[in-house]
């Protein structure tokens, strides 16, 4: 069964095509990256998955769900996180976990379970209190994934989460990653790191707002394969 489903997705900014006509499908429970250096319309191509953006032409379906037809039913279905900083820096740790509870929607009875999955995971376990930014960049991306799956999302979209991140703590964010996996939840990551596109089920690599290549990391090298460099 697939989670997402793109077909001829497009999205122009006056004349400019950021994406150009893009397919491909997502399986469920699959680790799905897109690789593509800056401006290669990753991240256009993810806002629009999420209903943050409206595409000009093409289809996408994201849990059954048109993006386009019906973009509020999908942002309350999905788990987001940017490829900024996606926390408030004046709110504490705990807050915004609290924060984050109230716009998903947990349940009350469901509050401190959750909480302390994402305290835990995040490793801040006795640091409720301090800031986001005093805290190293590793535990920051950590504690902004936890946010994003308090309301324990199937399909979880990761926009370079690991960008400015030590190569320890981006390894350590990585098993995150294939634990949700493993759990039946979807990922799809943006990524122009070559060695983490390593992690992923299958990659689709996109150029210039065009898909450029699909398949697993094997099959992707073979194409390079009598090439070499």
């Amino acid at each position: 069964m697939d989670a997402i489903i793109v077909s001829d997705l497009t999205r122009r900014f006056g004349k400019f095509v950021a994406v150009d006509h893009v397919s491909f499908a997502v399986r469920a429970g699959e680790i799905f990256g897109f690789l593509g250096s800056n401006g290669a319309g990753k991240s256009t191509t993810i806002r629009m998955l999420c209903g943050l953006l409206k595409p000009t032409s093409g289809t996408a379906l994201v849990g059954g769900v048109d993006v386009s037809r019906n973009p509020e039913k999908v942002k309350a279905s999905i788990g987001y996180m940017s490829q900024k900083f996606s926390l408030y820096e004046l709110l504490t740790v705990d807050q915004n976990i609290r924060l984050y509870a109230e716009l998903y929607g947990v349940e009350p009875a469901r509050f401190e379970e959750r909480r302390r999955f994402a305290l835990e995971m995040a490793g801040l376990e006795g640091r409720e209190r301090m800031m986001p930014r005093d805290l190293p960049g590793g535990f920051r991306q950590r504690l902004a994934l936890g946010c994003a799956i308090l309301h324990e999302p199937r399909i979880l979209f990761l926009d370079e989460p690991t960008g400015g991140v030590d190569p320890i703590s981006r390894r350590q964010f990585w098993r995150l990653i294939h634990h949700l996996s493993k759990s039946g939840v979807t990922v799809l990551v943006t990524t122009h790191y070559l060695d983490e596109a390593e992690y992923c089920h299958r990659v689709a690599v996109i150029h210039a707002g065009r898909l450029a290549a699909l398949g697993t990391i094997a099959e992707l090298k073979q194409v390079f394969a009598d090439r070499p460099i």
